[in-house]
Parts: C-alpha cells; structure tokens; sequence
C-alpha cells in the first residue's frame, strides 16, 4: 500500500510540476540552449540518491566501449516531458524515447540514421524547438521533424536540406555516404543548424558542411571549405554542436582538415560566410589539434564573446589538457584562453555565485581542470576549476602561457589505487551551473556524481552511479522539477532528494 501511496502522490506532484513548469525554459539540446551555458531551468533538489535509471547504451561493444562514445544530452520540453536517444542494437539500432518527468514511455519514434566513420562513436543528433518540435537525425543526412513533444501522438516526416527527392531516387547511396555528424541547434524562431559528414560521391552532390533547416521546412547549406574560405578544410569538427549568437543572426562551428582547423561564423539567415579564425595552439602557434574523439562545442558568452576546446599541438606538450580558445564575436581577436580544452565546454557561471570574487567579469566559466597522470608531467591530481576570463595567470603546464586565472578549483576526492597522489579524472563535457544554489554537478570516474558548492568551494554532497572505472565524457543536466541526470557507462541515472 506504501508504495501505490507513493505513486499516487508522485503521479498528482509531476502533474502539478508539469503545470508549474509550462514557463520554464527547456534543456533544448546540447549544454542546454543555443550558446551551450548550460544553466539549470530550475533550482536543483539535494544530491541524495538516485531514483531510477535508464539504459541509453542497450548493446556497447567491446572491452569499456561505452567509455569510448559520447551519449547525446538527455532532453526536457518546458512541459515537462525526457527525451532520451537510446541505442537498442549493437551497431545503430537508434530510437528516441519521450518519457512524461521520467515514468512510462510516452512516445517512441525509430529512426534509420546510421553513425558517421568513428573512432570514438559521436552522440546521436537530436534537438527540441522552442515550438515543441522534435527533430532527430535520420539517414543520409536527412532528419525525422515530430510535432507536439508532450503528446502520445503527433505528426511525424523526413525532411532533408537539399532536394529529398536525391534521397528517395537512391535512398542506399545516401544512407552511406551523407552522414549528420554534431548535435541539432535550434534557435528561437525554431530554426535547426548542424554539420554532416560526405564519404564520397552521391546523387545530391554534397560536400561535408553545416546545413540549416528552416521551421516551415526549406533547407541550405554551405560547405566547410566555403564556410572558411579554405579548400583543404574537408569537414565540420565530429560532434561540435553549432552556437549561436545571443541575437541568434550568427552561428559558430568548428572546421578542419582532419588535423588542424577554424573556427567560423556563418550568416544564421542564409549560411553565408561573415567571421572565421585559424585555431592556434597558444603556446607554440601550430595549428591547434581538432579531434575527432571529441565533444567540444563553442560557448557563447552573455557578452557575446567565444570560448572552444582543442588539443594541443604538438601532443601532449600539454599533458593531453589541450587549451580553452577565446575570441571576441568578430572572432578577430584572440584572448586569453583557458588552461584545459579537451573534450570540453565551459559552462557558464554568474559571477554573483561566488560570493568571495571581487573581479571586473560578470560572468566566469566553470572546465574541468584534470591533469593526467602519466601524460607528459601530469600528476594525476585532477580538478574542475572556475576560470576568469578577464584576469589572468601564468599557465600551471607551460608558464610562459597567460592563461584565464583560476578563482577556485576542487580536486577529484578519490584517490586511484596504487597510483600515489593521483585521484579520479572528472569525467563531463558539459556541466550544469545551478545559479539558484550556486553549485555546479559533475560526474567523475570514481563512478560517483558530485555537488559543487561554489559559495564554500567544497563537495558537499555525492551520490554513487556506478563502480570506479573508465568513463566517456558526458552532460550533467537538472530538469524543470530540480531532478539532477548524470550518464555513466551508458546509462541515465535521476538523482536528487
């Protein structure tokens, strides 16, 4: 009886929060918005334990495959309702499933989008319109657009950015050689921009680039090499999400060829070329390494300012930290970047969290700070930092570097066995900010979640997802109830009070 008791207050709460929550915005994809700030739409409950799990990873592959994969950001409407990219087969096999705050599936849609060539497997491309619209990858670059998020039924069709009648003359050679390769971004008019990868010759005549798909349905592109003004840039960076400018008129995205690439800023109208940047590595002016195994997405400041993640070049000059670049909105001046970029994107932290800083920003930005041990100098003692990006330091690694000076930093809690004084690596890409409790949530690969409270500089509160381990880089989100969602080892854990 407890227990249907339970269920019944639970069922009458979600359906209260569900009301409640109609004004919140939603987590619309990767990092949460278009520029990826990754804050929470709603204070976040106490870490105290988990209260259910989802598996995303039905079928990883090999030895810790799901250590080597990116998992796309669980999702919310502003009414409520998870949307989660699960992976039902050993190799594709892809679904969206939209749940009602977590409880029975409210909705499926399968989907015959296939992954692009990979080393490690990029996260399933998937967004949500601020019109309720849902749009997941599909094959051969096209996406499946499902209206009414929040409902059991809702129209369902296959849009492309090019003539779709190239797809169904010859759906096969599609399906292998045009591929959707970063996260779906919406922008406020409901708008969708991401980047695909070519393989080789095809019916539509594509080249990789960024495609855009208009809310009434019409598509553009342009390619990487038009986009940077560059013929040897050949593609858009594997599993950069595209940002867009606080006035949503510019989109950025990372292109390279292969090894080395540009940051650009197209037209959010009409994809024509206005800002572009050659990524350097700071310290020794090579051409920045662009990888593939990565996540790293471009934030956008409130001031509108642009920070990217690379690697380092050479490698691992940098013990494996890579650099968080940082241009002005012209992308015509470089500033000071961040001491860590692998894998990562700064969220974005209001400076009015941290109680004791007394700086001139508005706004820091919250990296994970690991220091891998056996990578070059790396110690092992790894951190996440919250980083000024007005005031500077002398780089820990390579000194003769200005990088954005720490305001605070806190060290992983758990020590590696028989690795003397090195801990766990922090294990996200992109971390929730909860400004209404100044505290920030990471995972880590001790297998636990954490709550960072900023004001005391201090993990204050924990729960254990899973065994210690290797783990793939993955978002932390709170949902519009406050509940806290962390991935490891190919599942979705809720957590909270």
């Amino acid at each position: 009886m407890y227990n249907i008791i339970c269920l019944a207050v639970s069922l009458m709460l979600s359906i209260g929060l569900r009301t409640a929550s109609a004004a919140v915005p939603a987590w619309s994809g990767y990092a949460g918005n278009a520029q990826h700030t990754a804050q929470a739409p709603a204070p976040a409950r106490s870490l105290l334990h988990v209260h259910w799990a989802a598996a995303l990873d039905k079928a990883p592959q090999g030895n810790g495959a799901a250590a080597l994969a990116h998992y796309a950001s669980p999702m919310f409407t502003a009414g409520g309702t998870l949307l989660l990219a699960v992976k039902e087969a050993p190799v594709n096999g892809w679904h969206v499933h939209a749940r009602a705050f977590g409880f029975g599936i409210l909705w499926r849609m399968t989907t015959d989008y296939i992954l692009p060539p990979h080393d490690w497997a990029p996260a399933f491309p998937m967004g949500i319109t601020p019109q309720n619209i849902v749009y997941a990858a599909a094959a051969g670059g096209t996406v499946m657009r499902r209206e009414s998020a929040d409902a059991a039924d809702g129209k369902r069709r296959r849009i492309a950015f090019y003539d779709i009648s190239a797809f169904w003359a010859n759906e096969g050679a599609m399906t292998q050689t045009v591929m959707i390769d970063t996260p779906i971004t919406a922008d406020a008019a409901g708008n969708v921009y991401f980047g695909f990868v070519v393989t080789g010759p095809n019916p539509a005549g594509l080249s990789s680039g960024i495609a855009r798909i208009s809310a009434a349905g019409q598509g553009a592109w342009i390619s990487a090499a038009q986009a940077a003004d560059d013929a040897t840039m050949t593609q858009v960076a594997m599993g950069c999400a595209p940002a867009l400018s606080p006035d949503g008129t510019t989109v950025y995205i990372a292109v390279s060829n292969g090894t080395a690439g540009a940051l650009v800023g197209l037209d959010a109208a009409t994809l024509a070329p206005k800002y572009k940047t050659p990524l350097l590595d700071p310290s020794s002016g090579a051409g920045a390494w662009i990888s593939d195994d990565a996540s790293a997405s471009p934030t956008v400041g409130p001031d509108g300012d642009i920070y990217y993640g690379v690697l380092e070049n050479p490698y691992p000059a940098h013990n494996d930290r890579g650099w968080l670049l940082h241009f002005d909105a012209t992308l015509r001046h470089a500033r000071t970047p961040g001491s860590f970029g692998w894998d990562e994107t700064a969220s974005v932290v209001p400076a009015s969290a941290i109680p004791s800083y007394h700086g001139t920003s508005s706004y820091l930005l919250m990296t994970k700070a690991n220091n891998y041990r056996g990578i070059g100098t790396g110690d092992g003692r790894n951190r996440i930092a919250i980083i000024d990006p007005s005031s500077a330091a002398a780089d820990p690694v390579l000194p003769a570097v200005s990088v954005m000076r720490t305001v605070e930093s806190v060290l992983d809690p758990t020590p590696v066995p028989g690795a003397a004084g090195a801990t766990y690596a922090w294990c996200v890409n992109s971390a929730v900010v909860d400004a209404a409790s100044r505290s920030v949530f990471a995972g880590s690969e001790d297998g636990a979640l954490y709550r960072w409270d900023l004001a005391a500089n201090a993990l204050t509160q924990s729960v254990q997802l899973t065994q210690p381990g290797p783990q793939a880089y993955a978002p932390s989100v709170v949902g519009p109830d406050g509940l806290i969602f962390a991935i490891a080892n190919g599942t979705l854990y809720a957590a909270g009070r």
